[in-house]
């Protein structure tokens, strides 16, 4: 296209992430994300504690026991937990599709609120948050997603991940990570 997009992609194999626009370490770049991005949020009710399930989800590494695509992340530079400013590694699938993302952690309360912006070869991807509240059983949990690709992107990402409604496929896994999280922490 007159943006730089491809007019069509034929086949994965058309797709080279070697060729893709990426940000040198040394050059700072900043890219234009969709003006009006997409957003999901399920909610939940879980019978266990606030403190508990903030546990659960700020474990990266366990993710995958609830999930049905994250497969788990792993803390990047010694890192050994969610704080502000950390940066962890998640591992994603989807049937014989895989891919990585690497996340910042924006927002990290315990017992009340985890947040992190995923990235993909330097270039934005989404902002994923768990929001918690005590309730007198036991908690209420909200997971939200933001799209924040840019739009030439969403084609190639369509191809590695298998998904090209990512707004209806996203509030699905939510539904089945929230209802997963809650069966473990109760």
């Amino acid at each position: 296209g007159d943006d730089g997009t491809p007019n069509r992609l034929r086949s994965a194999t058309d797709v080279s992430t070697a060729n893709w626009p990426c940000p040198s370490q040394t050059q700072h770049h900043q890219w234009k994300t969709n003006k009006m991005n997409e957003n999901v949020s399920v909610t939940r009710e879980i019978n266990a504690p606030a403190d508990r399930v903030w546990e659960m989800v700020s474990d990266l590494p366990r993710m995958g026991e609830w999930s049905p695509e994250n497969e788990g992340g792993v803390w990047l530079k010694d890192a050994n937990g969610p704080l502000e400013g950390v940066k962890f590694r998640g591992a994603n699938r989807l049937g014989k599709r895989s891919w990585k993302t690497v996340a910042t952690i924006i927002d990290a309360e315990p017992g009340h609120r985890l947040a992190f912006r995923t990235s993909v070869m330097g270039i934005p991807d989404s902002d994923w948050s768990y929001d918690l509240e005590s309730t007198d059983s036991g908690c209420r949990v909200t997971e939200s997603w933001t799209d924040r690709r840019p739009g030439w992107i969403k084609p190639l990402t369509a191809l590695v991940t298998g998904v090209s409604d990512r707004k209806t496929h996203n509030r699905a896994g939510m539904e089945q990570t929230l209802k997963s999280l809650g069966a473990a922490a109760e």
